[in-house]
């Protein structure tokens, strides 16, 4: 199968670019660079550097069989301070590609959409039947995408699976050529923790200690990368799978969410961090900020029943793979700085 990764230049994407490839599958990557790394874009990759809106001449060039879809700005602060650059790029952007992914009849698509479609739950594990109201234009940007696709689907016989996770982890390590997380702003916890651990910031917040939860600290969902990208791939088997079945020109639009059912607090990532490294990683308690639910977990049992896909990787193994691969970065690129989490 040839396959187009918009986004294949990222974390998320240079992984399952490098998993579709083993799988045996041709692979383009279409990536701007605007927060992927060239030398993340596995060896036997086509690489084009352009954004969404440029892939028509990809397109054009005829053999896609489908696109897998990642590309996407995905900060959350950021998106509140300049919504216009979350609708521009993912909502406008991903109704640019689907009308090339139209005109040149490539009908199957895997997309990266996101937990924060809920916004903040009535209960947990959140269920795919859940209320979607997100809080922010980055969920909003994602979720109009998840609209726009059911549509397409009904409308003109695309098949499509959305994927709904919340913080993704780990590393996918090998002697050619390593994926990790490594971003100019970094906002996630456990890439901010090993920067703590490395010496690279002085302490860690933990931004509220005392919610309902058994430590007192929040509660989140954790998947590591290479499970992720296995749930990709048996999403687009399953996509393939409903296209060639769809002989009433009616198409389909699968959507999962990819959790881990059980989740981890603040303070078990820290623990962890500190297990794995052998390191002390300093944490000071702060505040809870506002709007933070206590607990956010997603179900996965819907992805068991629809693509057969669980996770198998632990909190440990996410850690230590995400250590590993810290350890193969330069200091500048390891030290890059942002929010502090919790």
């Amino acid at each position: 199968m040839r396959v187009l990764v918009t986004g294949g230049a990222g974390y998320i994407g240079s992984v399952v670019t490098a998993e579709l490839l083993s799988a045996g599958h041709q692979v383009t990557v279409l990536d701007n660079l605007s927060t992927g790394h060239a030398d993340a874009v596995p060896a036997g990759a086509e690489f084009v550097e352009a954004g969404i809106t440029e892939a028509d001449p990809v397109l054009a060039a005829g053999g896609f069989d489908a696109v897998v879809h990642f590309a996407a700005k995905s900060l959350v602060p950021e998106s509140v301070t300049a919504p216009e650059l979350y609708w521009h790029n993912n909502t406008s952007g991903t109704l640019a590609l689907l009308e090339s992914m139209r005109r040149h009849d490539v009908r199957t698509i895997v997309f990266s959409s996101t937990a924060a479609t809920y916004g903040e739950p009535d209960s947990v594990p959140i269920l795919e039947s859940s209320p979607t109201r997100p809080t922010n234009p980055y969920g909003a940007s994602k979720l109009a995408v998840d609209h726009m696709l059911t549509s397409y689907a009904r409308a003109h016989g695309f098949s499509a699976v959305s994927l709904r996770y919340f913080n993704v982890a780990g590393a996918r390590i090998t002697p050619e050529n390593s994926q990790g997380e490594r971003h100019a702003t970094e906002t996630h916890l456990i890439p901010i923790a090993l920067q703590v651990a490395a010496g690279l910031r002085p302490q860690l917040q933990v931004n509220g200690v005392h919610y309902p939860t058994p430590d007192g600290s929040c509660v989140r969902d954790y998947i590591h990368v290479l499970d992720l990208a296995d749930a990709h791939l048996r999403a687009l088997e399953r996509a393939t799978r409903d296209q060639a079945d769809g002989s009433d020109g009616q198409g389909s639009h699968l959507i999962c969410n990819l959790g881990s059912g059980s989740g981890s607090s603040v303070r078990e990532v820290i623990e962890s961090v500190r297990r794995i490294t052998g390191r002390p990683t300093p944490a000071v308690d702060a505040p809870n900020r506002a709007g933070d639910p206590a607990v956010l977990i997603a179900s996965n049992d819907k992805a068991a029943a629809e693509l057969g896909w669980r996770p198998t990787r632990d909190l440990d193994r996410m850690v230590a793979d995400a250590w590993q691969f810290f350890q193969q970065l330069s200091p500048e690129t390891a030290g890059s700085t942002g929010a502090d989490h919790g």
